[in-house]
């Protein structure tokens, strides 16, 4: 009789909020959950682990699917980052991918190797005289300031020539030419499990807003991808070492051709519930890297 073979269950650990950050503490479970699920369909076991905490006990690898809040406190994000490597803990997406996608300067650098990004001015702070010197260079109009470092939309500004910077950005910030197709036919993000295409949603901000997020009143519904999007999205993705997972965010910029909005390697929204069969090719994806070793 052939003897039964059996493998050891993989376990890996999945990064969620500080306890401090009380807004996510109510839905990370549920995030968790959407997670937890698709990776048991593959026979992975999954941990939930706060960020901010040292890794406590043996993992495979390390998942930050949920450390939503890390771009408040950067320093201490890229020092857990830092304190993974050293350690030679393994990370799903690799470390170095995620400590470069964590400053979105990497859209200017993409962008100067000639990838499809949206035009993008990386400056080590915002000022009135940087910012005309960037509406300059678009051709002038309205642009969008954010920080380098950020997540939903934090402290992004929509500013008209004359309009006054108020508040302002803390720290290294972008900025970009305002957009209008991000309230019209929307922004696409298509999802990629193991470098192949999952599936894609439009996000459509709300009459009078630019913010696409749904706390904002942003739209989210699945399409199929447009005609040329997952070209754009490959481009971006040779660009880069191979992913586990990523969703790459496009927009049409004001050539009419899709540009890439943002790659997000660390913890995206991997919008689950709008594919069904998502979950599993998530938790296989996951399995293929770590059985790659």
């Amino acid at each position: 009789m052939r003897k039964a073979r059996y493998s050891r269950r993989m376990n890996v650990a999945i990064l969620t909020p500080a306890v401090e950050e009380l807004l996510y503490k109510s839905f990370w479970p549920e995030w968790f959950a959407k997670l937890e699920a698709g990776l048991a369909a593959s026979g992975v076991a999954a941990t939930p682990h706060i960020w901010t905490e040292p890794l406590e006990g043996a993992f495979d690898a390390v998942l930050p699917m949920i450390a939503w809040g890390y771009h408040k406190r950067p320093a201490d994000w890229l020092a857990r980052l830092d304190a993974f490597e050293a350690a030679g803990q393994r990370m799903i997406n690799p470390v170095s991918v995620l400590r470069w996608n964590t400053d979105k300067a990497y859209l200017a650098e993409l962008g100067a190797k000639g990838a499809p990004v949206v035009p993008t001015i990386s400056v080590e702070k915002l000022t009135a005289e940087n910012l005309e010197a960037a509406r300059d260079s678009f051709g002038g109009g309205v642009v969008v300031a954010k920080p380098r470092i950020s997540g939903g939309s934090h402290q992004t500004l929509k500013l008209a020539p004359g309009d006054d910077l108020g508040d302002g950005v803390d720290g290294p910030a972008l900025i970009q030419p305002f957009l209008p197709a991000v309230g019209k036919e929307g922004e696409i993000s298509l999802l990629y499990f193991g470098g192949k295409f999952s599936h894609a949603v439009t996000k459509v901000a709300a009459r009078g807003d630019f913010r696409v997020q749904p706390q904002f009143g942003g739209q989210v519904s699945r399409v199929k991808p447009w005609d040329g999007a997952e070209g754009v999205a490959q481009e971006i993705l040779a660009a880069v070492p191979p992913l586990a997972y990523a969703r790459i965010d496009l927009l049409r910029g004001l050539d009419g051709q899709l540009k890439l909005m943002e790659l997000e390697a660390i913890e995206p929204d991997l919008f689950l519930q709008y594919a069904p069969k998502a979950g599993g090719r998530f938790g296989a994806a996951v399995k293929a890297a770590l059985e790659a070793g």
